[in-house]
């Protein structure tokens, strides 16, 4: 990516639960379900996100992961890689394709990763316990079979979000060097406060892998509550002018094991929003949990007008 303001797209899950899939709000697999059983439904989300005015599209790849295929849909590995391909070359090339015909405009593809703590249908990946007892080497395992069929469905960029730790960070930067040379992502961590990751250690030292690393091409927070972005951004400020800054929060709130978000609010003030995150060094910004095409539409609105302000 370049170094020009972007839009990224919002929560897949949460604009499918909006269409009127509520049911997978309680699924293991999540919105990776749909990969399978209905991917005509995924493919409609992520054009609502792109009539929205979103220039980055994720793959519905958040949550997938071949024991978890084989265990909640009964497929091997070899089918739960060829879904991953297909999220990318059935359900968003394509749309990517047309609108680039038909408008000039131009949209990526990031592949999206999520970590370790998601596929445990758990809430981990809000805390980040399972860093304790698993070592770089086997997040690595367990993360090379996503990495690789992404990239070779053809995706723009990996998107390694929502992590909760400097461990898996880390892991995930290891394997992106030493396997994937010609690829680049982006780095986003889940944070607890103002300057802490899910896991506990600072934000400005965990993002210390990326901010090394020539292929990451952003660093930032991600599925935290609105509130907590600015300070979060500002205790990054150290790393301004060596790396630019992707923010994506959800609507509010925190997730609680066992009784899921302990709040229903909907992310407001979205012009100030964007502004104080362009003015902080954020270069991508969209939404993750609970955020929609509508809030996405407002925020394509708000950069563009710091655009047309020479703010951006």
């Amino acid at each position: 990516m370049d170094g020009i303001c972007k839009i990224l797209d919002g929560g897949l899950a949460s604009q499918l639960v909006a269409n009127g899939y509520s049911s997978i709000d309680s699924d293991p697999l999540w919105s990776a379900r749909l990969l399978h059983t209905n991917p005509a439904a995924i493919q409609n989300a992520h054009q609502q996100f792109l009539k929205a005015g979103a220039d980055i599209l994720e793959t519905n790849t958040y949550q997938v992961s071949i024991e978890g295929f084989k265990d909640y849909l009964s497929l091997s590995g070899e089918k739960t890689l060829q879904c991953i391909q297909e999220s990318v070359t059935k359900l968003v090339k394509p749309l990517v394709e047309e609108c680039e015909r038909n408008t000039g405009r131009s949209v990526s593809i990031a592949g999206s990763i999520g970590p370790y703590g998601a596929c445990q249908h758990d809430g981990s990946e809000y805390t980040g316990n399972y860093l304790d007892s698993m070592t770089v080497q086997q997040l690595m395992d367990w993360h090379r079979p996503r990495l690789q069929a992404l990239s070779e469905a053809g995706v723009d960029m990996f998107a390694f979000e929502t992590i909760p730790g400097a461990k898996e960070g880390e892991a995930l930067v290891q394997l992106l060097q030493q396997e994937f040379p010609q690829q680049k992502a982006w780095l986003s961590f889940t944070c607890k406060d103002g300057s802490h990751t899910s896991h506990g250690e600072l934000l400005v030292d965990a993002v210390k892998s990326g901010i090394d690393c020539d292929q990451i091409t952003h660093v930032g927070v991600n599925c935290v509550a609105p509130d907590l972005v600015e300070s979060l951004l500002l205790s990054l400020q150290v790393y301004r002018d060596k790396k630019p800054f992707i923010v994506y929060p959800n609507s509010g709130g925190f997730w609680k094991s066992g009784k899921g978000w302990d709040a229903d609010t909907k992310l407001s003030n979205i012009e100030s929003f964007v502004s104080s995150c362009v003015r902080n060094g954020a270069k991508v910004i969209g939404g993750c949990c609970k955020v929609t095409h509508t809030e996405i539409e407002a925020m394509r609105i708000a950069l563009d007008k710091l655009k047309l302000r020479g703010d951006c």
